[in-house]
Parts: structure tokens; sequence; C-alpha cells
């Protein structure tokens, strides 16, 4: 079993569109009438926030980054400072977006995702500096989420590939045209889901073995690490040292919002503690399944984890 130690490297967590989350359990969602939600909370997120809230609860020495906006950054501060994170956010004018997130009883979620503010190239200046001055002393980034109004796909994955090029191990997890363009830029480590996989190839994949081929043009871009989320099916991971497939033991599903975002951070503190791959993924599995089982995003009891995680199988697969 993997032994979980304080890191003594340090990450950080980019998150260019952050979001306040605001989340409702319910029933079941009827579309077109009014809906009465049991239970609800606001919290900071966006992928990245989410990231860094894991690995910090985990004990990492986390710097988190990005674009906030200022009229309502006073919950994101409030988390960083309870997380004992170190704020490195640029400022924007206006407020950052809030997503709306309904929960049904079966597990599932809707998404209402609202535009984040719009960046000026003077914000994206301020931004890049800061990028760069945080790479002088820090060698682990966790690039995550979507982008806001202002900056382009290619200009993410240039500051992807400006990273790499300076021997920097990018973690990159976005979706549709950023995750494209991204890709391009081969960071370290990236982890699209079966239907982001899909939605780069252009067309549908039918079966895990058309993930599998689809993977293996990544590793052929230069990418060192293909990580494919497959839900309750567990995950598929190549690198230099072939497939590796873990299945999580079934849980009782409470939510899938940060499940992923989970997933990432268990991965990136495999990394920071050197890790074998097998231990790096079965205890991402482990920490991404308990996910599932909890509203919010975060880790209260680690023995929970390694609990799940004497359940999680492993097994090399051929492509």
């Amino acid at each position: 079993m993997t032994n979980v130690i304080t890191s003594p490297l340090k990450v950080v967590t980019v998150t260019l569109n952050p979001a306040l989350d605001l989340t409702g359990s319910l029933e079941a969602l009827n579309v077109g009438t009014v809906n009465l939600i049991d239970r609800g909370s606001l919290h900071p997120a966006g992928k990245g926030v989410n990231v860094a809230k894991v690995l910090a609860e985990l004990g990492a020495d986390v710097t988190v980054t990005g674009l906030l906006g200022a009229d309502n950054q006073e919950p994101f501060c409030q988390l960083f400072e309870q997380l004992g994170a170190h704020d490195a956010f640029v400022r924007v004018p206006g407020a950052s977006r809030i997503n709306v997130k309904l929960v049904e009883g079966c597990g599932r979620v809707s998404d209402i995702n609202f535009p984040g503010v719009a960046v000026s190239s003077a914000d994206i200046a301020a931004f890049e500096k800061q990028l760069f001055a945080l790479a002088e002393s820090h060698d682990v980034f966790v690039i995550a989420g979507s982008l806001p109004q202002g900056i382009s796909p290619e200009l993410c994955a240039e500051w992807v590939g400006t990273l790499q090029e300076q021997g920097k191990k990018v973690f990159f997890d976005s979706s549709k045209a950023a995750l494209a363009a991204g890709l391009e830029a081969a960071p370290w480590l990236v982890k699209p889901n079966d239907e982001e996989l899909a939605d780069w190839v252009g067309h549908k994949l039918d079966s895990h073995e058309d993930m599998m081929a689809v993977a293996e043009q990544l590793v052929g871009k230069g990418i060192a690490n293909v990580v494919v989320s497959l839900g309750a099916d567990g995950v598929m991971w190549l690198n230099d040292e072939g497939w590796l497939r873990s299945q999580p033991p079934k849980m009782e599903v409470v939510s899938t919002v940060g499940a992923g975002d989970t997933l990432v951070a268990g991965l990136c503190w495999g990394q920071l503690n050197n890790w074998s791959k097998q231990g790096t993924l079965s205890f991402a599995t482990a920490l991404s399944a308990l996910a599932v089982s909890q509203v919010g995003v975060g880790v209260e009891d680690i023995r929970q984890v390694l609990k799940i995680q004497e359940s999680v199988q492993l097994n090399s697969v051929k492509s």
C-alpha cells in the first residue's frame, strides 16, 4: 500500500476561468417548471481551484494562480487562507462567473455554466509575468479548466509549450478547442475522458480499444502520459511503461462533480512523491472514487481513501 507523506515538492495550479459553484441537490429535475432544492451550497471552484484544494489537503505546498474577478474574490481568499495555499492570482475588473450544478437523486448532474470575465491585454501580460516568475521556483504545474473571454486556445497552448520547454511538468486538463490546442503543445500529462477523446478525434468511440488507439496517437505527438478517465469503469493510463488500467470498487454515487479534478490531483500527488505508476494510479483512482460518494471536493479523512485503495484492481492492458 502507498504511504501518504508530505511532499517536499511544490506545485502551481492555474485556473484561468474560476467560478463560484452554486450546487443544488434535488430528487429529479423537471424542465420548464419550478424545482425545489433539498440542499444547496455556494463555494469557490474552477478545475484548477478544485485540484489545489485536494492537493493542499493531502499536504502539498500549493500556489494558486490565474485570473480572478476582483468584485467577488472574498470566498476565494478565504478558501486559500484556510488551505494554506499561496495566493498568486492576478485580480481583474469584474466578477468571476457563477456556475449552477443541479444534482439529481440518480446521480445525474446538469451544468449551467456562465461566461467568465473578459480579460484585457494588460491582464494577460500581468498573468504571463506571474506565471513565468513562478516557473523560476516551481517544476510542476497543473493547468486546468476553461478559458475566459480574451484568452485564445492558442495562447494557452503557447504557455503550456513554453513551460514544457523550460523542463517543467505540465498536467493539462481542459476540453473542446482549448484541449485540442493544448494537446499540440505536448503537455507532460493530459486527462481526457471518453467524450473529450471522441470530440478531439471527431467521431464516436465505441470501445475501449478505440479510445486506446486515439490515446496512442496523442503519445505519438510527444505527450508523455495520457490518462483516460472512464467514470465507474475506472482509468486507463498510457506512458512509456505501456498501458495500465484501474478498476475502482462500486461506490454509492452522490455527485460526480469534481471527480475528474480529484483524479488529476491524485496523479499529481503521486508524481510529487515519486511514487510508482501502480501506486499513483491506485491512489488516484481511490481518491476519485471517494469523491463521487460525497458532495463537494476535498479529502476529509485520508483513511477512507486508503481503505478504498485496497480494493482498486490494476491490470496491464495490451493495445
